[in-house]
């Protein structure tokens, strides 16, 4: 391998024709944009995965090997992507995903749910490479899928002001650090949440952190089983909530800035990385829609076809950080309870705001968009099937008695 990569033409963005080397495409803006994305995704959504862990009762080498196979498949794929396509594709593990296994993991053996997580990875591959990912976001009804996502994220919400009768300092201080960094930076609005909480943390209740043995993670691989409930209660929401609430907004990320983004090769690549690692304990890996941002706009780079330099620098340091999984669940574990509740509900604030707003947004369809929310919210599980895939179904029932029209 030379020191001098050619980026050939292949799907070059808005501006751009000409063949181009990565020696000469290098920047410093585009090396710190993916140092500020990594940065991101691990101080807030990464509490989000820890908590789903602990709901499932994971072991600390387990959950470890979960991260491990999160931050690698994400770097690898967005690495390559971001290579292949000339254009900063950032790669990342759904948050919203994490949310959903906080309220359900516990409820399946790990084997089971490793089988879920493959079929989902599975359909995920299938929808993106034949393209009927399109299709399949047209045919749920964009108001009860949000309101889905909206349900499986207001416990976090909640869980902001739940935690304040326990450490008022700790939450209420992390939270006003955060509106004042969301007023004057928002990018960094999640990680000075973070760093105030930690201080708060050390001054009240105590901060026990622990960097445990820094040795590079050694992944656990677990055979996987299959259950109808688990097919149905958690690989049917996973699916929808990664291709709805992430692969979609992904896309929109990059078309937004200019660039052609090749939904087929885009979500059929991250589907199938999803798959082998998979039995690793990953989830899902997709496309990033906020930290995407950052390495999209002009910040990573004044020429547009300059910026992939920044995708491929952010899959660098996911596959770094990720390989001392260890040392992040040694680290993040130590956290006060709090402290986990006030960073992970201000990490999903956002999604759980733009999620309610386009679940009304529209007259009609409010009445099933309202169903769908409370049921996925309430908790519930029948048959072994958890509130996620419930809420789907009470307010596609509502939605055809109400609003579906007669053929």
């Amino acid at each position: 391998m030379t020191d001098e990569l050619t980026v050939g033409p292949r799907t070059a963005p808005a501006g751009g024709g000409e063949r181009r080397t990565l020696r000469r495409d290098v920047s410093a803006p585009a090396l710190l944009a993916g140092l500020v994305c990594v940065a991101v995704s691990f101080s807030g959504p990464l509490v989000v995965v820890l908590a789903a862990a602990a709901a499932g009762r994971l072991d600390p080498a387990h959950t470890a090997s979960w991260i491990w196979a999160v931050a690698i498949g994400s770097g690898v794929s967005g690495f390559a992507l971001s290579w292949w396509t000339r254009t900063p594709v950032v790669t990342a593990w759904s948050t919203p995903g994490a949310a959903l296994l906080v309220t359900s993991l516990g409820d399946y053996p790990y084997r089971e749910a490793v089988g879920a997580f493959l079929v989902s990875a599975a359909a995920v591959t299938l929808f993106g490479v034949t393209g009927w990912f399109g299709r399949l976001i047209a045919a749920v009804p964009v108001g009860i899928v949000n309101a889905m996502l909206a349900g499986i994220l207001f416990s976090f919400g909640a869980g902001i002001f739940g935690a304040v009768h326990s450490a008022p300092l700790l939450v209420v201080g992390s939270f006003a650090a955060f509106l004042l960094a969301k007023r004057f930076a928002a990018r960094y609005a999640v990680p000075v949440a973070l760093l105030a909480g930690a201080v708060l943390a050390a001054l009240s209740v105590g901060l026990p952190l622990r960097l445990g043995t820094g040795g590079p993670t050694a992944p656990v691989l677990t055979v996987p089983a299959f259950s109808w409930s688990a097919l149905v209660g958690l690989a049917l929401p996973l699916a929808i909530v990664t291709l709805a609430s992430q692969n979609a907004p992904g896309l929109g990320v990059l078309r937004a800035f200019g660039y052609p983004a090749d939904d087929r090769l885009l979500i059929g690549t991250t589907g199938a990385v999803s798959v082998l690692v998979a039995p690793f304990g990953s989830p899902g890996v997709n496309l990033a829609a906020i930290t995407a941002a950052i390495c999209s706009g002009p910040e990573a780079h004044p020429d547009p076809r300059r910026r992939y330099v920044a995708g491929m620098s952010s899959g660098l340091l996911y596959v770094l950080v990720g390989s001392f999984g260890g040392v992040l669940v040694s680290l993040f574990t130590g956290l006060p309870e709090e402290l986990v509740a006030v960073i992970a509900g201000v990490a999903l604030l956002a999604s759980l705001q733009g999620s309610l707003a386009a679940a009304v947004a529209a007259e009609r369809g409010r009445d099933a968009a309202v169903v769908t929310f409370l049921a996925s919210a309430s908790g519930m599980t029948l048959f072994g099937i958890g509130s996620a895939f419930w809420g789907l179904v009470f307010g596609l029932a509502t939605h055809l008695v109400l609003d579906a029209r007669r053929s």
